[in-house]
C-alpha cells in the first residue's frame, strides 16, 4: 500500500464502517442512511422549526458602558446583530438588534480560524502535534503542494507563501473557489471535488517564512492535521477540545463539503455569548472553570503577537501600524496590546488586557472588509474599553 493510499484510508469516515463516504446522490440508501437521516443538515438546506416564539430579540443592555459616547448609534451604523461584553468572565453588557436573539448563532467567518487554531493548541499541549515539524508528517498527501516544505507553525502563522488570492470580490479568485467547493456558491465544472484535492493542487509561492501572506486555506491545513492526528472529525475534536471544555451553553455548528471536509476557515455558527468564552479563555491564561485548557505559554506566546515587518505594507497596518499575525490570531502592536480575532462582515473577538475585557461583535456589514470598516471598529472598542477604565 502506498504512502498516499494509506493517507486516503486514514480519513475520518463520516461514520464508523462507511464502505465509502456518503453523497448527495447516495445518503438515503443503505448503509448511510443510517448515519445520514440524523445528519440531514450536512446535505440539505434546513431551516428550524422553533419550539417557541423567539420574541427575545431587540435587547440592550448597556448601562455598564455608560460613558462610551453615542454606544447604541454606533452600534446600530456598524450592523451590530450582536454585542457581548464580559469583564473577568462576567458578561457585564449586551445588546441584540431587533429579530435577533443570544441564543441564535451567528456565522463566524473567520473567526472560526481562530477556534482552529486553540483546536490544534490542545494538541500540541499533549504533544501529538509538533508546531516545528513538517505538515507532511501528519499530512503524507500535501507532498508536492505548496504545505510540501513547510512547518505546522508557518501554517499557523500564515507565512506558507501560496498562490492563492483572497480576493472575495474575484470570482475567479482561489478564495471564491473554494466558498465553491464548501458548498457556499455554486460550482463551476472543473474545480477540484472536494477540499482536500484543492488544497493538494495549491502551489508554493517562494520560500516559507519571509512574509505573511493572508491565506485561508492555510486554516483548512490545520483542519487536515487535526483529523489526521486524532482519526476523528474535525467538529468532534473542537467539540471535545473546546465547546466542551469550555462548557460552551449552546450547540455551534460547521459546514461542510460534499467529502464532510470541514470548513474550518470560516464556517462555524454560533452563540455571541459561547463566543465570548473563547476570549475570557484567553485572557485567563488558557484557563477556564478552573482547567488548564490551553497552556499559558501557547496562551502567552499568541497575545506577544508576531514580527511586524513580515505584515508590512499590508492594508490592516493603516489601522495598526504595528499590526501582526500569531497562531491565527491578530495583534495590534499598539499600547493596550490589544489582540484580536476577525471575519469578514465585522465579526470580532476583541481582548483588551488592561481592563481584562472581551468583546464579541457579531455583523452583517455590506462589505467584507475595508480599510474604513476596520478604522470603525476599532474606534467602537478602544471607546468600550476606555469606559470601563478608572
Amino acid at each position: 500500500m502506498t504512502d498516499l493510499t494509506q493517507a486516503l484510508a486514514a480519513r475520518p469516515s463520516r461514520y464508523k464502517g462507511a464502505p465509502t463516504a456518503p453523497t448527495l446522490d447516495t445518503w438515503q440508501d443503505a448503509p448511510h442512511n443510517r448515519w445520514a437521516f440524523a445528519h440531514v443538515t450536512e446535505f440539505v438546506p434546513t431551516t428550524t422549526i422553533h419550539r417557541q416564539q423567539p420574541d427575545d430579540s431587540g435587547i440592550t443592555r448597556l448601562d455598564a458602558l455608560s460613558r462610551a459616547d453615542r454606544l447604541e448609534q454606533r452600534l446600530t451604523d456598524a450592523y451590530t446583530d450582536a454585542l457581548v461584553v464580559s469583564r473577568r468572565g462576567e458578561v457585564i453588557a449586551e445588546y441584540y438588534r431587533e429579530g435577533f436573539a443570544p441564543d441564535d448563532r451567528h456565522l463566524l467567518m473567520s473567526v472560526s480560524k481562530s477556534v482552529c487554531a486553540l483546536t490544534l493548541a490542545a494538541l500540541i499541549d499533549e504533544g501529538s502535534v509538533d508546531p516545528g515539524a513538517q505538515a507532511t508528517r501528519y499530512v503524507p498527501e500535501l507532498a508536492g503542494s505548496a504545505y510540501g516544505d513547510v512547518t505546522v507553525q508557518h501554517v499557523l502563522d500564515m507565512t506558507v507563501a501560496v498562490e492563492y488570492d483572497e480576493d472575495y470580490r474575484d470570482a475567479d479568485s482561489e478564495v471564491r473557489a473554494q466558498d465553491r467547493i464548501a458548498g457556499w456558491r455554486t460550482a463551476r465544472e472543473g474545480d477540484p471535488v472536494d477540499t482536500y484535492a484543492f488544497l493538494r493542487s495549491l502551489r508554493s509561492a517562494g520560500a516559507p517564512g519571509r512574509r505573511f501572506q493572508y491565506c485561508s486555506a492555510d486554516t483548512d491545513v490545520l483542519a487536515w492535521i487535526i483529523e489526521s492526528v486524532t482519526g476523528r472529525r474535525y467538529a468532534e475534536v473542537v467539540s471535545a477540545r473546546v465547546w466542551q471544555a469550555l462548557g460552551c451553553e449552546d450547540d455551534a455548528s460547521i459546514t461542510v463539503d460534499p467529502a464532510g471536509f470541514p470548513f474550518a476557515n470560516g464556517g462555524i455558527s454560533c452563540t455571541a455569548r459561547d463566543l465570548a468564552r473563547i476570549g475570557d479563555l484567553m485572557l485567563s491564561g488558557g484557563v477556564s472553570g478552573g482547567r488548564q485548557v490551553i497552556s499559558s505559554s501557547w496562551v502567552s506566546e499568541t497575545l506577544a503577537g508576531g514580527d511586524p515587518e513580515l505584515a508590512r505594507g499590508l492594508a490592516i497596518q493603516q489601522t495598526h501600524p504595528n499590526a501582526s499575525y500569531r497562531n491565527q490570531w491578530w495583534s495590534t502592536g499598539n499600547a493596550r496590546s490589544n489582540v484580536y480575532a476577525v471575519g469578514i462582515h465585522g465579526q470580532y473577538v476583541w481582548l483588551d488586557p488592561k481592563t481584562e475585557t472581551v468583546i464579541v461583535k457579531l455583523s452583517s456589514c455590506p462589505e467584507p472588509v475595508t480599510t474604513r470598516w476596520n478604522d470603525v471598529h476599532a474606534g467602537l472598542f478602544m471607546s468600550i474599553c476606555s469606559a470601563l477604565e478608572g
